[in-house]
């Protein structure tokens, strides 16, 4: 579940995306119901793409005899948040009057409890990566230490409510996925994480877009963090891939803790 970071069908890498390299891992089918450009619910933050509970959970409740899983072994996840948090929305002060950060943060823990009553037993919640890093947020933006105080509030309130609806759901598995301390660590180190033949590059795009129109895609992908101004790359998509899988198969992930 989640947005364009997670919806296979757009591509937002140029390639493949990381439920698909999830699946290559950890040897499981992957099926996913993010839609591009959605948002957790369009009640707090209304965006005429698909939100997670108007219509990407009623679309799994449709698909959910069909696809028969075991929703005990099977893991759940959710990215959500560029789109709440971002332009046109909270840190523009465009969302519905009385809309706060703790009301999306509080969206993420519905999530839960809506799939734990349907028998979802295993769970992985996704943190906002540091969108004031990524290129689109970079270029003269006013509300920049705002986005920021967002995306920390945000981060943290979901973590909080998740450790405190952990004792409420038994039986739940509820992982919280450190995406942003991971994407903060390529920054910082990013031989560490990317592989590519050409400087290794966590700032600038492989889609190099001109302001007088035109894109070029520039060669040696893996060396990059972001594709284009606002999505993440394949290589990045790799590597959170690999994490997921990690835990999939009973390893630990140094990114990805447990609160129940």
């Amino acid at each position: 579940f989640g947005d364009s970071y997670t919806d296979v069908t757009l591509r937002t890498t140029g390639g493949a995306m990381w439920p698909d390299y999830v699946s290559g891992y950890a040897r499981a089918a992957a099926h996913s119901f993010a839609i591009g450009g959605g948002v957790c619910s369009e009640v707090l933050t209304p965006r005429p793409k698909g939100p997670v509970m108007e219509k990407q959970i009623p679309a799994f409740k449709a698909k959910m005899k069909a696809l028969n899983l075991d929703m005990s072994k099977t893991v759940f996840t959710l990215w959500i948040g560029t789109n709440d948090i971002g332009h046109n929305m909270l840190v523009d002060g465009v969302q519905p009057k009385g809309v706060t950060m703790v009301d999306v943060a509080r969206c993420g823990v519905d999530w839960v409890k809506t799939l734990y009553a349907l028998g979802a037993r295993n769970f992985i919640s996704f943190s906002m990566v540091p969108l004031d890093r990524a290129p689109s947020y970079t270029k003269p933006n006013k509300n920049m230490e705002l986005l920021r105080e967002l995306i920390a509030t945000g981060n943290t309130m979901r973590h909080l409510m998740l450790e405190a609806i952990a004792p409420t759901l038994p039986g739940a598995h509820i992982g919280y996925f450190y995406t942003n301390g991971l994407f903060t660590d390529i920054m910082t180190h990013p031989k560490n994480y990317l592989n590519g033949t050409a400087p290794l590059n966590g700032a600038s795009t492989i889609l190099d877009c001109k302001a007088k129109g035109g894109c070029v895609k520039k060669s040696d992908w893996d060396s990059y963090l972001w594709h284009d101004d606002l999505h993440p790359s394949e290589q990045a998509n790799r590597i959170v891939a690999r994490e997921i899988a990690a835990v999939m198969k009973g390893k630990v992930s140094p990114w990805i803790g447990w609160v129940s």
